[in-house]
């Protein structure tokens, strides 16, 4: 459940209060705040993105291909780099839906057969009135 607000604003003091107190503690637990080794692979793949764009634009000016092929490279796995690690962050940040009652209640479907046993068990029921399928 994500937290409010107010809420918000409370541990980021609470946690500002104990980084002032204990410089030490506070590395400690920046280090293993996701947020922080997100925003340094970011910065990290945009300036591979950079460097990439630098190659390819030099290798256009020189007119030496092989730099461009290696800016072009560099550019294209930067941007995938920097697109699955945000991803990654979204996934993980995201809040989670809260659970129905009603999703407790669902009984859990039995082991699906093949689908001919599926079919067969489809046509049994029809045969017999029960048109649950």
């Amino acid at each position: 459940m994500p937290l409010s607000e107010h809420e918000q604003r409370m541990l980021e003091q609470i946690e500002q209060a104990l980084y002032r107190e204990d410089p030490k503690f506070g590395r400690r637990v920046r280090s293993s705040d996701p947020r922080v080794h997100y925003k340094r692979r970011l910065v990290q793949a945009l300036l591979a993105i950079a460097a990439g764009a630098g190659l390819l634009a030099a290798g256009i000016v020189l007119h030496r291909v092989y730099f461009e092929a290696a800016g072009a490279a560099v550019l294209a796995l930067a941007l995938v780099w920097a697109i699955v690690n945000w991803r990654q962050h979204v996934a993980k940040t995201r809040p989670r839906p809260a659970r129905r009652a009603s999703d407790h209640k669902r009984p859990k479907p039995a082991a699906r057969g093949s689908f001919m046993e599926r079919m067969e068990e489809r046509w049994r029921r029809r045969q017999e009135g029960n048109r649950r399928y």
